[in-house]
């Protein structure tokens, strides 16, 4: 995680890529308070098991830098087809699963978490 140091802090989201296919996904968190979480995601072929979804509590804007990714929302009849440049909010408990990653080279996100608006 990022430490806070009052300066600056700069990277590089394609930087350290692996040349291999991994076994898990790699999680990297850039910045982090209590209601938001920024990181960049690493996948290399991964996907949600079988009959899993995430529902998560907070909302989640999730962009894919490199590669490409398959995602499936719940109640929806086609899957989401996610390409470089594109992205996606996913609301607070919008239960949806990652049915497909391009392997190599390997499909780098980047996702804010944080928390939803309490109306």
């Amino acid at each position: 995680m990022v430490q806070q140091t009052g300066k600056p802090v700069v990277g590089n989201l394609t930087a350290g890529l692996p040349a291999e296919i991994l076994r898990e996904e790699v999680f990297d968190v850039l910045h982090a308070r209590s209601n938001l979480r920024i990181e960049r995601i690493i996948s290399t072929g991964q996907m949600t098991p079988e009959g899993e979804w995430y529902d998560q509590d907070d909302d989640e804007w999730v962009a894919v830098i490199e590669g490409s990714a398959r995602l499936q929302i719940e109640g929806e009849g086609d899957e989401r087809e996610l390409g470089e440049g594109d992205w996606i909010f996913l609301p607070a408990h919008c239960r949806h699963r990652v049915t497909w990653t391009r392997q190599r080279p390997p499909t780098v996100w980047l996702a804010i978490h944080h928390r939803p608006d309490e109306d």
